[in-house]
């Protein structure tokens, strides 16, 4: 599915006094069709997140992606480059879980506002801390499958509470598919093997996938230091869309 149209939305949060923007793809056609969350990087709804929002509605899904970072950074759209990382390195610690399940929430309510939208069949894909954020929405939201690209700190830290995010790992009643880079220096092994661990004790249905030759970012073909990796993240694609197929459409 080839035509879609993009539009700009703002979305009202519960307890802020400002809306948080979001980026939206939409399939031609009435729908209703599934829906899916894109969760932005530390480095904002920027060029990349929007065609990865796009690539997602042109699979026949209605795709939104929220800027949760807009009550720090509201708009900002940073380079991939030293001062971009910099910068959006600055902005985790600024998150904390009760304003991000807000957030989640304000989405999933618009989007089921919708008539285009089948409200029960929403999942979410995410990247690096949107990577964390997805595998908080599959914990703590009522997403139907959730693909995690490369989620930074879901074993090592919770977002503004002590608990790391992986605690959560037991609450997830949805289907998982957790992605990452063997050379990723970020996110080492003991802490894919956590998060492994914790999805098994909590019998979530999931799959975790290690790629050998692929590092962070390593479905990012935006990024000026050659994070990409084509084969890792043409296989991760053909994952994704099985797993919306299946979770979705059915």
């Amino acid at each position: 599915m080839e035509n879609i149209r993009t539009e700009q939305a703002e979305l009202k949060v519960a307890g802020e006094a400002t809306t948080m923007p979001a980026y939206l793809a939409i399939p031609e056609g009435t729908g209703p069709f599934a829906a899916v969350l894109v969760l932005e990087e530390i480095f904002g709804v920027n060029a990349h997140m929007r065609e990865v929002t796009e690539r997602v509605a042109k699979e026949g899904y209605v795709a939104i992606a929220p800027d949760y970072h807009f009550r720090s950074a509201r708009g900002e759209e940073l380079k991939y480059d030293a001062a971009g990382m910099q910068r959006g390195m600055t902005l985790i610690p600024k998150l904390s879980e009760k304003n991000v399940v807000a957030d989640l929430q304000a989405t999933l309510s618009f989007l089921r506002s919708r008539a285009d939208v089948g409200g029960d069949r929403i999942g979410c894909i995410g990247f690096c801390i949107g990577g964390h954020v997805a595998y908080l929405a599959a914990a703590l939201t009522d997403v139907r499958a959730t693909a995690s690209f490369y989620g930074g700190g879901i074993a090592a830290m919770g977002l503004g509470v002590a608990e790391p995010t992986v605690h959560h790992s037991a609450k997830i009643r949805g289907r998982i598919l957790c992605l990452f880079g063997k050379n990723d220096s970020m996110i080492p092994e003991a802490q894919v093997n956590q998060i492994r661990a914790a999805l098994d004790k909590g019998n979530v249905r999931h799959e975790i996938v290690v790629y050998d030759n692929a590092g962070h970012a390593f479905f990012c073909d935006n990024r000026e230091r050659g994070s990409y990796e084509p084969k890792a993240a043409n296989d991760a694609w053909t994952r994704v869309k099985k797993l919306f197929a299946e979770e979705l459409r059915n």
